[in-house]
């Protein structure tokens, strides 16, 4: 049976023992009903993964001495940052959780030409931490040990000129253009766009501030399915899944 495995944001050490946080609190007591003496696995983020053994379960309390680390080899060495123009209710959701099990690093959610999305200042910060929360769920399943960001929304254009990598990319279906024909990269940014695909303005600037067109073979996807599909393309050619 695999063993329950949570996200525990404090510090983790060996032989030392802990309170489990409000979250794995109620799984582990509630959801699961677990007792004293069965294992779980923690990560922080850190990179590594730890075991622990419960060691005291109440309702409302739960305390864990960490008895293991590891540092299983599951960071890609293909750095993607992703900017995702932002997209309605789940559409958003899927994007985030799949982009995060096939190990991007961050995601920054983007206001583009033909978004649809409007959010003010309290609500950008809430869908924030929600889309934070659905990678860390991701991160659990897919066992990871490290937490790609969700940065807070900013513009398409704020991105596209501030962002870093070796490689800049921009889904084009317009475009023919391989991607054998770029050197491999350390670290990869895409650009993708809206439901309603970028105006031909903002592949424009795209292309001005550094970024290449690039098509995932002959169909156009949904802005949900694109950074899936490109995702696996990249870590297939240069990251992990080869």
């Amino acid at each position: 049976m695999r063993i329950p495995r949570f996200y525990e944001p404090q510090p983790l050490s060996t032989d030392v023992s802990i309170s489990l946080g409000d979250s794995t609190t109620q799984h582990v007591s509630r959801a699961l009903r677990m007792r004293a003496g069965e294992q779980i696995q923690l990560f922080n983020g850190d990179g590594q993964e730890y075991l622990a053994e419960l060691t005291e379960v109440a309702k409302r309390s739960v305390t864990a001495k960490v008895l293991s680390a590891a540092q299983p080899a599951r960071i890609s060495p293909l750095k993607i940052s992703i900017g995702q123009s932002i997209s309605r209710g789940e559409r958003m959701d899927y994007a985030v959780q799949k982009a995060t099990e096939l190990g991007m690093a961050t995601m920054t959610p983007l206001f583009s030409e033909r978004c649809e999305v409007r959010l003010n200042s309290e609500r950008q910060d809430k869908r924030r931490q929600h889309w934070q929360q659905v990678a860390i769920s991701a991160c659990e399943q897919s066992l990871r040990c490290d937490v790609p960001e969700i940065a807070s929304p900013q513009s398409l254009l704020d991105w596209i000129n501030t962002v870093e990598a070796d490689l800049k990319l921009v889904l084009h279906h317009h475009t023919e253009q391989p991607l054998g024909d770029f050197e491999a990269p350390q670290s990869v940014a895409l650009l993708v766009g809206p439901e309603g695909g970028l105006s031909e303005a903002e592949v424009e600037q795209a292309l001005a501030a550094g970024f290449k067109p690039v098509a995932f073979g002959p169909r156009v996807f949904r802005t949900e399915t694109a950074p899936v599909a490109a995702l696996s393309i990249l870590q297939y050619l240069w990251g992990d899944l080869g």
